[in-house]
């Protein structure tokens, strides 16, 4: 599975999740939501969905709400309209293909922060 195949579904779900959590309670449950996906490179990821996209989306989505949450990062503070949404979604998920291309043993949670980092400009 390649990640221009997941495009759409991955931009969907990312930019619905919630982008920034502040209770604590909330912060511990998704620390726990991402930390059994967390072992899965870039490689292990399409190994393992075997073309489930909504798997992939999952995981993929568990570990940019953390990296998003750890940054202390309101997306509404980066982008507002639909526009601007998806011009950020279409640079992460360049930057997820990229890092993913260049190193398909990567592990993914550094891919996606890394992805994040360089969508948001940080």
């Amino acid at each position: 599975m390649r990640f221009s195949e997941l495009r759409m579904p991955v931009c969907a779900a990312i930019l619905a999740m919630p982008c920034v959590v502040t209770a604590d309670e909330a912060a511990d449950q998704m620390v726990q939501d991402a930390l059994p996906v967390m072992h899965y490179t870039c490689a292990s990821i399409a190994e393992e969905a075997d073309g489930d996209e909504d798997f992939v989306v999952t995981v993929v989505q568990k570990m940019t709400a953390l990296s998003l949450y750890n940054r202390q990062i309101n997306i509404e503070d980066h982008a507002t309209t639909d526009e601007e949404k998806a011009q950020l979604r279409e640079a992460f998920i360049a930057a997820l293909a990229e890092s993913c291309a260049a190193d398909k043993d990567a592990l993914l949670g550094g891919v996606v922060d890394n992805a994040v980092k360089a969508t948001l400009g940080l």
